[in-house]
């Protein structure tokens, strides 16, 4: 695990820090072999040199965002255009995280 990742999860509010923990253990397990790491002042989960997944953080929320989602059917509530979506977790919120792990591991598979 990258240290610069573990820190900026930690330096969030105890609320986002718990959800990005929870979204950072999910995407290891969905792409064991990810690299990770800050790039735009936010979490980045690489597969193969690729983009799979992003924590980006904000005032009141946790985005949770897949590249690579052209042509995944994605349930109602995620935003974005064809090529990444991305899920907006609040405070209180409990990720799916079968139904996220199911879609990065789609999401991912051609990476």
């Amino acid at each position: 695990m990258n240290q610069e990742v573990a820190a900026f999860i930690e330096n969030l509010p105890k609320w986002q820090g718990g959800i990005s923990s929870i979204l950072r253990d999910m995407v290891k397990e969905t792409i064991p072999e990810a690299e990770e790491r800050i790039q735009y002042k936010k979490p980045h989960f690489l597969k193969n040199g690729h983009y799979a997944a992003v924590i980006s953080p904000s005032k009141d929320a946790i985005a949770f965002m897949i590249m690579n989602a052209s042509g995944i059917d994605f349930p109602k509530g995620f935003e974005g255009p064809a090529e990444r979506k991305w899920i907006k977790l609040r405070e209180g919120d409990t990720p799916d995280l079968v139904m996220l792990s199911g879609l990065l591991q789609q999401a991912s598979s051609t990476l």
